[in-house]
């Protein structure tokens, strides 16, 4: 059995398709292509799948993934994507599907570009003043003060017309998964940048020796 990853662009509408929903989707796409997907047994046999670091709802993505496992011996690939990308909702794009070479839990940052319209710049560079950015982060062991100053001590922007981007990589690990969000919640809470004028784009994925996760 070959454990085959998916992967694909989560755009535009798509951001706000919940991790919930998106397992529904790929199942019902999976299901919709007739390719040769392995399914779990017993009374109610599904779709294997498995995501790796889900996305948040309302940010985009370059880098999104979903591993299944097939029974067939030389699976053609380049038919699997063409078959996916016929039946795909607006806002999702397959991008290659390929034999697995990392596990998941080989990720450790994710990065993503930040666009906010060019009056945010002012905004960062008073983040860049601060000596400390604390913030309330909440996860299932409760809630946590992380400071953002110790793992994004600047933010480095450039400038495109009406607009600002800046690029940052967060830990993703199981140990510690910073969201963007937190970032855009401190800079509305601590300046007044409303977190809904920011557009969040995951771009990749990298593991702990920072190589490309594939």
């Amino acid at each position: 059995m070959i454990t085959v990853r998916i992967s694909f662009e989560k755009k535009n509408e798509a951001s706000y398709i919940s991790l919930l929903d998106l397992q529904r989707v790929m199942q019902r796409v999976l299901k919709r292509s007739g390719l040769p997907v392995w399914h779990t047994l017993g009374f109610n046999p599904h779709i294997y799948m498995t995501f790796a670091c889900p996305l948040s709802l309302g940010q985009e993505s370059e880098c999104e993934c979903v591993d299944v496992k097939t029974e067939a011996e030389a699976p053609d690939f380049a038919q699997w994507q063409s078959a996916l990308n016929a039946i795909m909702p607006a806002g999702i794009h397959v991008t290659r599907v390929a034999p697995v070479e990392m596990k998941a839990d080989s990720i450790a940052f994710a990065c993503y570009r930040i666009s906010y319209p060019a009056a945010a710049a002012a905004v960062l560079e008073q983040y860049n003043a601060l000596e400390t950015a604390p913030v309330e982060k909440h996860s299932k062991r409760g809630k946590k003060i992380i400071d953002l100053k110790e793992h994004i001590p600047q933010l480095r922007y450039t400038a495109l017309g009406d607009t600002v981007q800046l690029e940052l990589c967060l830990p993703a690990a199981q140990e510690l998964n910073l969201n963007p969000s937190l970032l855009t919640g401190f800079l509305e809470e601590k300046f007044g940048l409303p977190a809904a004028s920011a557009n969040i784009l995951r771009t990749k994925f990298l593991t702990a020796d920072r190589q490309l996760f594939a």
